[in-house]
């Protein structure tokens, strides 16, 4: 499917918390690895996979189990590897969801159970523990002369199957200034929000840093900065942004922001197409008379130039829908409109950020 989409953010009224980050509060990463067990065949194979055999034998010993010198083969275990994200804030005894993918040649995960696993943070220390069954959501068939799978079943998810057990240090509560990171840095952004904050609370204590941070001055304030930041997430200022022009080249889909202006400019489409076919006659003589049967070629060239009054002039500080009409009354598709686009944007008539995906 093809289609040209237009977005609008003119005084759109949005909620701080939409628009910004609070320093300092943030997820970290994990990452563990394990082993998934209960498989129904499809687990790794030892030839291939000698890490988790390694992994399965040291398991058994720390268990009390010593498998030293046996043909130990077992196709039911598959070692995998457990990210998740630790959230801001998180304590000890919460659960957190987790993701669990094969590292091995195993073939499905479904019916699998991940055997309790460590996820550490990327200071090695420890955070969380991982076990449960593992949901998948593809499914894989085979029969003797043919296969089907859908989606991936390597790759699953245990809702809640991590508990947290240890916090990361960070006393919010003593901070005596705050800065508010904008997701799309923007000057005019910066600057309302700056001047709503100040409105709201009725004294001076947003100040704008940059395009992308405004300062909250914490040391005079008669509240917690967690009460203080519950209510200022919840005002509301009219965002802006730049004009964009964002193609997507693989789907040919166009998306243009509402405050896309173009100078004048006169766009011609080229329709020319030349049609050759090849259609050879054989020639050859009557019957019993001398002669030899012979190929005559035969070729067909059609050539179309496009149809009458296929250019269009637009005229300067045109508004998106006129934009869009102009290029509609070319009669061309998406795919052609994005190659008039690009040559716009090269001739200086397309004033806005071209970004091409």
């Amino acid at each position: 499917m093809i289609c040209l989409c237009a977005f609008t953010t003119a005084h759109a009224q949005v909620k701080v918390k939409d628009l910004v980050d609070i320093e300092g509060v943030r997820g970290n990463d994990l990452v563990g690895y394990g082993l998934v067990i209960g498989l129904n065949g499809t687990g790794d194979s030892i030839r291939n996979s000698p890490y988790t055999e390694e992994a399965l034998s040291n398991l058994l010993e720390r268990l009390g189990v010593n498998i030293q010198g046996s043909d130990f083969r077992p196709n039911n275990v598959a070692a995998v590897l457990i990210t998740g994200s630790l959230p801001p804030f998180a304590r000890i005894g919460s659960r957190l969801d987790i993701n669990v993918s094969s590292i091995g040649d195993a073939k499905n995960l479904s019916g699998g159970t991940l055997v309790m696993t460590p996820l550490k943070g990327a200071d090695s220390n420890v955070y969380a523990v991982a076990q449960g069954s593992v949901l998948i959501s593809g499914f894989s068939a085979e029969g003797e002369g043919a296969s089907v799978t859908e989606g991936v079943p390597t790759s699953g998810t245990i809702p809640g199957g991590a508990l947290i057990e240890r916090e990361i240090g960070f006393d919010f509560s003593s901070m005596r200034s705050i800065r508010l990171a904008l997701r799309a840095p923007d000057f005019t952004t910066a600057a309302r929000l700056e001047k709503t904050i100040n409105t709201n609370y009725g004294r001076p204590l947003a100040r704008m840093l940059d395009s992308g941070t405004v300062e909250l001055d914490l040391t005079n304030i008669d509240r917690s900065p967690a009460s203080l930041l519950a209510a200022i997430e919840n005002y509301k200022i009219a965002p802006t942004q730049k004009a964009r022009v964002v193609i997507d080249q693989r789907s040919g889909t166009i998306v243009l922001s509402s405050n896309v202006k173009v100078s004048p400019v006169a766009i011609a489409q080229g329709n020319l197409s030349i049609t050759i076919a090849e259609a050879p006659l054989v020639s050859q003589p009557n019957p019993f008379a001398p002669g030899e049967t012979m190929v005559v070629p035969r070729t067909s060239i059609s050539v179309q130039d496009g149809e009458p009054g296929n250019i269009a002039i637009i005229e300067s500080n045109v508004t998106l829908p006129d934009l869009v009409a102009g290029l509609n009354a070319l009669g061309v598709s998406p795919r052609e409109m994005i190659d008039i686009l690009k040559t716009m944007k090269t001739a200086g008539a397309l004033h806005a950020e071209l970004i091409l995906q």
